[in-house]
């Protein structure tokens, strides 16, 4: 979070210096944001990242998207974890997640309007790489790495990670602010195809930026 709210403080400030430098406002080519947003899905948590796009046509942009999701882990990740803790006894604790690193890239169409705000909807795809993220303590030390001397070893439904194939379907709304500041109303729905099932992580939140 703390890395976010630099990025928004020098969002701010690069828009100004840019707003100083030009009494009018050229031709917008196209934007850069970054991004933080609520996920939902499995369970909630937060999602950040940062999105660049380019104009093809005046309501036509191609865009190109890094991010992460910080857990989108299934109920079944957390049961199969406890019950490795009901074999090790008392004392013995875990956490189970499930985080997601993706790039997106796909098309974005603003739907023309009379007013500034300008809606539109999104669709794209690219890769999501899940994984699964599964610790074990012992009295709050972490023995995760040393499991095999209380003959424990995890399996492929506890440890590893994947990259699939992700498809990404969005809606919004930009909000201009003088000639290149920008604020970005945004919702995603995102599906990685993973082995074991497909994962659904639905994003939304806003995104601050610059036209350029």
């Amino acid at each position: 979070m703390r890395s976010f709210v630099i990025l928004i403080l020098g969002t701010f400030a690069l828009a100004g210096v840019v707003n100083a430098q030009s009494s009018a406002a050229a031709p917008v080519k196209g934007y850069a944001e970054v991004i933080a947003q609520s996920a939902f899905g499995n369970v909630t948590s937060q999602s950040y990242g940062a999105e660049i796009g380019v104009n093809l046509k005046p309501n036509l942009q191609i865009f190109g998207e890094y991010g992460r999701v910080t857990n989108a882990a299934p109920s079944d990740l957390g049961t199969s974890a406890q019950l490795i803790v009901g074999f090790l006894g008392t004392g013995f604790t875990m956490t189970a997640k499930e985080p997601i690193a993706f790039g997106l890239g796909g098309v974005r169409y603003l739907i023309p309007t009379a007013g500034k705000l300008k809606p539109y909807v999104t669709a794209g795809g690219g890769v999501g790489t899940v994984k699964k993220d599964v610790t074990f303590s012992n009295g709050g030390t972490d023995i995760t790495g040393n499991l095999a001397q209380f003959g424990v070893v995890l399996g492929t439904d506890l440890s590893g990670s994947e990259t699939k194939a992700m498809l990404s379907l969005g809606a919004g709304a930009v909000w201009p602010i003088g000639d290149r500041l920008m604020i970005d109303l945004q919702y995603r729905f995102g599906r990685v195809f993973a082995s074991d099932a497909g994962i659904n992580v639905n994003r939304a939140g806003v995104g601050i930026g610059i036209r350029f």
